[in-house]
């Protein structure tokens, strides 16, 4: 697991459009909505800069449309090179940067990082993309004259499509031989120009059939100082190099990205666009979707099987879970859990404490499970004269307990995986998990470990309701949002100012965005904040399997490994059970 790689993907960045506007034309582009010819006014992107490093933002990453066109792109790099950025990084079609001079004022102001889009292995395939004769050469001689400035860091987003997948290879030799040692391969997916009818034939590109080109790039990502990663993959498809899969938490920059369309689906029940079996199948956020959409249905039916609480929570609404539902209470000791009891009526409770010392009476006879992190809290639970159950967080530590001290089980004990927020902590304390099942063979609940390596029925996990995904005040879709409209426009204004440069078009897209505003009024039930789903998300329900899985005979109820445990130890473990 490369650390450096883990370490950026966490790094908190800000990201700042500085147009809706570009020198190209590419076909696939997926930002065609937002392109509608404007720029960023000076006064309002020095403002998000300084914004940016107030909340703690250390990398600024401007981007567009097409960054570089904007007047004053050298003063927006000053900008943030004096309000303190670590890193300052542009995502550019380069052209700009063919003219020595204009290289020269952005790295002395303060650039530190270029990402060139390349999209072609010769200038007939990526003028071709892009729309604009000669945009190859000069994003050539852009690539060449940074390279050889020596001070900023280079590499290259190429985005796959069915014009250049089977020329990947031959891409990746050019630029390596030019001395590129970095590149991102971005998985097209149905957004955009991409998805329009004229084009979507030609560029959309079946991943099974690329594959022989696809295993040439990860071949060459194994060779010293070279970096190769992919973007929007589908996990599965990266069986083998399961380190290249995508951090999870990129899932908020995708989010970000489309912020006012999940707003009018979280907030009106509008649906994203894009929701149709054709274009999800093709999607690397369709898990992440259709899990929204559990999410929502079971806030209307206040469907859920626990609900999570922690000190400090604010208020929620009543009604969100149903009476007879526990209370999931997570705290630092049993004088921190009382003041969360208190709040959740006469529910039954699940303790997740760092100190269960002092338990209180009244509260024992509540306890339906309490949840143990180490041996000696494991230990202290089973000991007491009670009948909840005690759930083991299953790590090397704890699986050498169980072994030594329990290994014919106990009628209050239970397993749970736990997921972890970085792959690299689930490398240092995941279990080996076929090598202990093979061993531990005590019938006990298990819980996020598939059948085929417990070798039993694997126990169902909770769907729980945790508090930090719900707003702590109603919605109003016209006051101010965040996001990427840089927290001055209202959601139906972002979303009406957009353009995909038909006027036909445009109108009648601004008449559908009318309606929605008219004839979907706000939900009645309570209303998920999307960044605080999408961290319910990546850390609850981030489940893989490999495409093995799909022989097996519990496919349909098995939900696979957590994606860290699959980029920290691979997709091995999971062998299909077909007898």
């Amino acid at each position: 697991m490369s650390l450096i790689r883990e370490e950026a993907a966490h790094e908190r960045r800000n990201w700042i459009r500085l147009t809706s506007r570009c020198n190209n034309m590419c076909v696939f582009c997926l930002d065609t909505l937002a392109h509608n010819g404007t720029e960023g006014e000076e006064a309002e992107i020095k403002a998000r800069i300084i914004e940016g490093r107030r909340r703690g933002d250390t990398r600024l990453i401007l981007s567009g449309g097409e960054p570089t066109i904007h007047p004053h792109f050298v003063k927006f790099v000053r900008y943030g090179r004096l309000a303190g950025y670590r890193r300052i990084q542009t995502v550019t079609n380069g052209r700009m940067f063919s003219y020595p001079e204009f290289l020269d004022r952005a790295l002395s102001a303060g650039l530190q990082e270029i990402t060139f889009s390349v999209h072609g292995h010769n200038a007939r395939v990526h003028d071709a993309l892009v729309g604009v004769k000669g945009a190859f050469d000069e994003e050539v001689r852009a690539i060449e004259l940074a390279l050889a400035d020596g001070r900023p860091i280079v590499n290259m987003d190429v985005c796959l499509n069915k014009g250049n997948v089977k020329r990947l290879p031959e891409l990746l030799d050019r630029f390596i031989a030019l001395g590129v040692r970095e590149f991102d391969l971005l998985h097209l997916i149905p957004f955009g120009s991409a998805w329009e009818e004229k084009h979507r034939d030609s560029l959309m590109y079946d991943i099974d059939e690329a594959m022989p080109y696809i295993q040439a790039a990860l071949k060459r990502s194994e060779e010293p100082d070279l970096h190769i990663w992919f973007n929007r993959f589908p996990p599965p498809y990266l069986e083998g190099y399961e380190h290249l899969i995508q951090d999870p938490h990129k899932l908020h920059d995708e989010a970000r990205g489309r912020f006012e369309e999940y707003e009018l689906w979280l907030t009106r029940g509008v649906p994203l666009s894009c929701r149709e079996p054709a274009r999800c199948d093709r999607c690397y956020l369709q898990p992440f979707c259709d899990a929204l959409d559990d999410t929502l249905t079971r806030l209307d039916g206040a469907d859920f099987d626990a609900l999570r609480v922690r000190p400090g929570d604010a208020s929620w609404p009543a009604g969100v879970v149903e009476e007879g539902a526990p209370a999931w209470v997570v705290a630092g000791d049993v004088t921190e859990a009382l003041s969360i009891v208190s709040r959740v009526a006469e529910r039954p409770l699940i303790l997740q404490l760092d100190d269960y010392s002092a338990l209180d009476a009244a509260v024992m006879g509540r306890i339906v499970r309490a949840v143990a992190a180490t041996p000696a809290q494991a230990e202290t639970l089973l000991a007491l004269e009670a009948d909840f159950e005690v759930t083991v967080r299953l790590d090397q530590t704890m699986a050498a307990w169980l072994q030594a001290n329990y290994p014919d089980g106990h009628l209050r004990l239970a397993l749970a995986l736990p997921s972890h927020d970085r792959a690299s902590d689930s490398e240092r304390q995941d279990p080996d998990l076929q090598e202990f099942f093979s061993a531990y063979t005590a019938q006990v609940p298990v819980e996020g470990v598939p059948t085929c390596i417990t070798g039993r029925a694997t126990r169902p996990r909770l769907r729980v309701l945790d508090v930090t995904m719900l707003r702590t005040e109603a919605p109003d879709p016209q006051a101010p949002t965040p996001g990427d409209t840089g927290g001055r426009t209202s959601i139906l204004k972002a979303l009406s100012d957009l353009s995909i440069g038909d006027p036909a078009k445009d109108r009648a897209l601004r008449g559908e965005l009318s309606k929605l505003g008219a004839l979907n009024p706000l939900r009645q039930a309570a209303v998920p904040d999307l960044f605080g789903y999408a961290d319910h998300y990546i850390r609850d329900r981030y489940q893989t399997k490999s495409h093995r899985c799909r022989t097996c005979r519990f496919d349909a109820e098995c939900e696979g490994l957590h994606i860290n445990y699959v980029r920290a130890h691979g997709y091995v473990a999971m062998q299909p059970v077909t007898a």
